[in-house]
């Protein structure tokens, strides 16, 4: 077996390491930066005290972001960021800022719209602007990968688009600034983590690296999230689970994500189902389909998880979404049977061919119909 493991990103993690901002910035030369941010850090009040925490390092505040930040979102950013001449940029926020200003710093030093390279073929530009990265949710591990997952609603077109330059320089994990994250918003972000291990392992890409990465992060998740989910200001749960994000991370986006990641995204476009509870509509289901692939390795993960094997990990996973209020069937989803065939198609994207057992159409309607039982 041939394989090879690459981590660019530089990773600082401690409670209260946000604070230290001024000094990090500083030892890295960034002098004239621009903070993306989520809206609702503005209206906190964080992203006002990150940029009086830097010391003049971060200049100004784009946030202009939704929950799925589209194409249009990012060619704004990037227009600032030419227009101003802002030498790095620092994410503020779950996966949507994330992806928002890795774009953004690539497209602000070219002359084509967002569009042209993320459905029109055109290729990345060879140099972007330095990012560093604050995640504040424990959920996408948009801090240590290449991907900047956005949407085309011109096109109703929702897709990760990748190069090396997204990778942050930096990633500051900080996990008090977790603790306003609401229950809900908890549950989607902690699955979603959940989520990247186990399809990070099973993949048909994975390699050993990233399969001890995604054994020590799913354990984490199973538990310390629904600890988590029943007291959210429980700082080891949170430092837990964003311990296990950033590693869930590390370990999915080399072999890449499969079968839950693919349904996902035409559950967010159609149904406008969060991106964490959609992958989590089907990760149960891929659990048992997938269980036996490769000499049954996934049982193996299970059992280092503390489970007697993947079947009883599968029922742990459902136990746990309908316990955090995530939907597991089609009627919860209010996915409606004539619309199923729309579904199921949308569900074969790229990343299905990644899952370790083949998916035709027939077994996808029918692993959705099943959902729940």
């Amino acid at each position: 077996m041939e394989w090879l493991y690459k981590q660019p990103v530089e990773v600082v993690f401690g409670v209260n390491k946000l604070a230290e901002i001024a000094q990090i910035l500083q030892e890295k030369g960034y002098q004239n930066g621009l903070l993306v941010s989520d809206p609702w850090f503005v209206q906190s009040g964080l992203a006002a005290q990150i940029i009086n925490d830097s010391k003049g390092c971060i200049k100004a505040c784009f946030d202009h972001v939704t929950p799925n930040p589209t194409v249009e979102e990012v060619d704004e950013c990037a227009q600032i960021i030419r227009e101003k001449g802002y030498e790095f940029v620092v994410a503020l926020g779950g996966g949507s800022a994330l992806d928002c200003a890795k774009a953004a710093a690539v497209v602000a030093l070219s002359d084509k719209d967002t569009r042209a390279f993320h459905s029109g073929g055109e290729k990345l530009p060879s140099e972007g602007i330095p990012i560093v990265a604050i995640p504040t949710t424990a959920g996408t591990g948009s801090e240590v990968t290449c991907i900047s997952v956005l949407t085309d609603t011109k096109k109703s077109f929702k897709a990760p688009l990748a190069s090396p330059l997204f990778f942050p320089k930096m990633a500051i994990i900080d996990p008090v600034v977790t603790l306003t994250v609401p229950p809900y918003v908890t549950a989607c972000t902690g699955l979603d983590v959940l989520s990247h291990a186990l399809e990070g392992y099973w993949s048909k890409n994975h390699q050993p690296v990233c399969d001890a990465l995604a054994i020590y992060a799913a354990d984490l998740v199973f538990k310390y999230l629904p600890r988590l989910y029943e007291k959210i200001d429980d700082l080891e749960a949170r430092t837990k689970l964003c311990e296990a994000s950033v590693i869930a991370g590390m370990a999915f986006w080399q072999p890449k994500t499969t079968g839950s990641h693919a349904c996902s995204f035409p559950l967010t476009n159609i149904y406008h189902i969060p991106h964490g509870e959609a992958c989590a509509f089907t990760l149960d289901a891929f659990i048992r389909i997938n269980a036996e692939a490769e000499g049954g390795r996934v049982h193996e993960l299970a059992r280092k998880c503390g489970f007697e094997d993947a079947y009883s990990m599968a029922d742990k996973v459902l136990e746990m979404k309908r316990t955090m209020g995530m939907k597991t069937t089609l009627e919860e989803a209010e996915i409606e049977l004539g619309t199923l065939d729309a579904l199921v198609e949308g569900s074969m994207h790229p990343n299905m061919l990644n899952n370790p057992v083949e998916m035709s159409r027939d077994d996808i309607k029918r692993m959705y119909l099943n959902l729940g039982k």
